[in-house]
């Protein structure tokens, strides 16, 4: 078994895949750890058939109970699909507003080759070129609302590359991994429309664009803010660059895929059927699958040792002239740490100003929903169709007293089914999907027919991402007692909103409100639509708890070495062959969803490692 590689990389999702296949490319020995299976679609089995086993949605396994020692919710009920890990076996704990532990699946995507982009939405947004530059748009406000502290101010960071520097790594990563949506309307600058045609919007959809065009009417001034397709990781084409083929009907694709299911087809562009796939068959490439890395060594200034387990158990190790980590940002932060436990060295040079796990990010996040006057199929659906900038502007924010803005989106699949409808109702997390349907007693006879006849083919939800506020006292730790199955420390999740986080959201989610508002009464004489509410996460029981697999932050990049764990390039300061490329690296979180920014910026530092290699 071969030991030796020019690059080995921890994780096959966003943030390593892109290395992997730039490299590869080029001619240089690549080899992938990957915790998790390789799951393949239909096209790649040779028996036809997808290893997906379609409950990545539903979470509908037998119940278990949670037996992690010393956790405030021990012994409660919880599912698990075949991607996800079992709590007991590595939970995430987080702290809650009283102060206790409690255990969660949260902050986890998925274990499988290509990670979270299996069973992700597809929602593929670029981030503003001001989402890069937010200390240099807050300098000197004074008009800043809910920042009593001026933390803003003091914990804004621009990015240390410039959306210029970024911007054809966006197309490049848009081209190769396969996109559909429009440019047209979008207010990010686009040097080339790399996407492919859209499919017809579901029916339901309409009511979302109309508020929409309605909302940016309101908000652009004299240049009204049209909508736009959004932009989202399913080929709608045939994708060359993946070979990639896509039905003789292109929208019979909407029945074969909804967020959150592994997609049997390969059209949606997971890292695997669009990065990998591609690159498997090479000589110099190799993934190792259902294998855990549990350290890093290190001889000076070099790691020079990355230790896993394989699949039975057995302790084994490779060497890289360089190693990336890209695992997500928790358990990156959590490898890196456990190594430094192992190691006061190393220790000292992960963690040389005490910035390793803090400044923890996710999205401030939230929306609007409501019952439309009309029923639409909607499991013939992508997982949105249309989407506005009007709350990313400079002048919105301003107006508003806002840090930063944030994208808006309609979830046009969002509880297409009835299963999927009774698993949202009342739900708080992934771990307890059923809770709320389970303990409404109303869910009975007449009841549960009723409630299908409401609500089936009728909700429509409007979602925003924003930015959330940088704090470092927002982190990762190691936890002092609780191990995994292995013995381990697990990850220790610590973090609360800042109130001009609860502002932003409060914000975001009556614009949200608004076009739903506006949409249900776009038909003349139809004013009956049940409009549901709107609100932010941190109107959640479990608010900290919530992170919408958006796991960022903790090894931020920048140029000031005394100000963040990583160098512009993603490489650890203190290391000449140590890199982070997940989510990890963000200084600020963005305002869009975040998987796009990582593959477009994974693909800017494979340029770079190439001149070393």
């Amino acid at each position: 078994m071969q030991t030796e590689f020019d690059v080995v990389i921890v994780g096959s999702g966003a943030g390593g895949s892109p290395i992997a296949h730039t490299l590869v490319k080029a001619g240089k020995s690549v080899l992938i750890l990957e915790k998790g299976p390789l799951f393949r679609p239909q096209y790649q089995n040779p028996q036809g058939l997808s290893d997906f086993k379609r409950d990545e949605l539903f979470a509908d396994g037998p119940e278990k109970r949670i037996r992690v020692p010393g956790v405030a919710n021990q012994n409660e009920a919880f599912y698990s699909s075949h991607v996800e890990p079992d709590i007991n076996d590595e939970p995430h704990i987080y702290r809650d507003p009283n102060g206790q532990d409690r255990a969660t699946i949260e902050g986890y995507t998925a274990q499988v080759v290509g990670g979270g982009t299996q069973i992700y939405g597809g929602v593929s947004l670029r981030f503003t070129p001001t989402d890069l530059r937010l200390q240099s748009f807050n300098a000197g406000r004074n008009d800043l609302k809910n920042d009593p502290n001026g933390d803003v101010q003091r914990e804004a960071r621009d990015w240390p590359v410039t959306y210029d520097e970024l911007e054809p790594y966006y197309v490049k990563a848009e081209y190769l991994v396969g996109l559909n949506g429009t440019a047209e309307n979008q207010l990010k600058p686009f040097s080339k429309d790399s996407y492919q045609p859209p499919l017809e919007p579901n029916p339901i959809s309409n009511y979302a664009k109309f508020g929409m065009d309605k909302l940016g009417e309101q908000l652009g001034n004299s240049q009204p803010i049209k909508p736009y397709r959004a932009p989202l990781a399913v080929i709608t084409r045939d994708h060359q660059p993946s070979g990639r083929k896509v039905p003789k009907d292109p929208e019979s694709i909407k029945t074969s895929y909804v967020n959150r299911f592994g997609c049997p087809l390969g059209v949606k562009s997971s890292t695997w059927v669009s990065l990998l796939s591609p690159i498997a068959n090479q000589p110099n490439f190799e993934i190792r699958t259902n294998c855990v890395v549990t350290h890093l060594e290190s001889e000076g200034a070099k790691v020079s040792r990355v230790v896993y387990r394989d699949p039975s158990g057995k302790t084994r190790f490779v060497q890289g002239k360089l190693v990336i980590v890209a695992c997500s940002a928790i358990e990156s932060i959590r490898l890196l740490k456990l190594s430094g436990q192992l190691s006061s060295e190393f220790n000292k040079r992960i963690n040389q100003n005490d910035l390793l796990g803090k400044y923890f990010l996710t999205h401030c996040f939230g929306g609007a929903s409501a019952l439309m006057p009309t029923r639409s199929d909607k499991t013939l659906a992508l997982d949105a169709d249309w989407a506005t900038d009007a709350c990313a502007t400079d002048d919105f924010l301003k107006s508003r007293g806002l840090w930063a803005g944030g994208a808006i989106y309609n979830n046009t699949s969002d509880q297409a089914l009835p299963i999927s409808l009774g698993r949202t109702h009342g739900s708080r997390d992934l771990d307890t999907l059923w809770k709320g349907f389970i303990e409404d007693t109303s869910l009975a006879a007449q009841g549960l027919t009723d409630f299908l006849d409401n609500n089936l083919g009728r909700g429509l939800s409007v979602s925003f991402m924003a930015n959330q506020v940088p704090l470092k006292t927002n982190r990762i730790e190691l936890h002092p007692t609780i191990k995994d199955k292995w013995g381990r420390p697990v990850a220790h999740i610590i973090k609360e909103w800042h109130s001009h986080d609860r502002y932003l959201m409060d914000t975001l989610a009556e614009m949200c409100g608004q076009v739903l508002k506006l949409g249900g009464n776009s038909i003349p004489g139809e004013f009956n639509f049940e409009f549901k509410g709107q609100g932010g996460v941190y109107l959640a029981e479990n608010a900290l708890a919530r992170i919408a697999n958006h796991i960022l932050g903790g090894a931020r990049f920048g140029t000031d070495r005394k100000d963040s764990v990583l160098d512009r390039n993603c490489k650890v300061w203190d290391f000449d062959n140590l890199y982070v490329t997940d989510g990890s690296f963000m200084p600020t979180s963005g305002g869009a969803n975040p998987t796009l920014t990582i593959q477009a910026n994974s693909f800017r530092v494979a340029d770079e490692l190439l001149k070393r290699l």
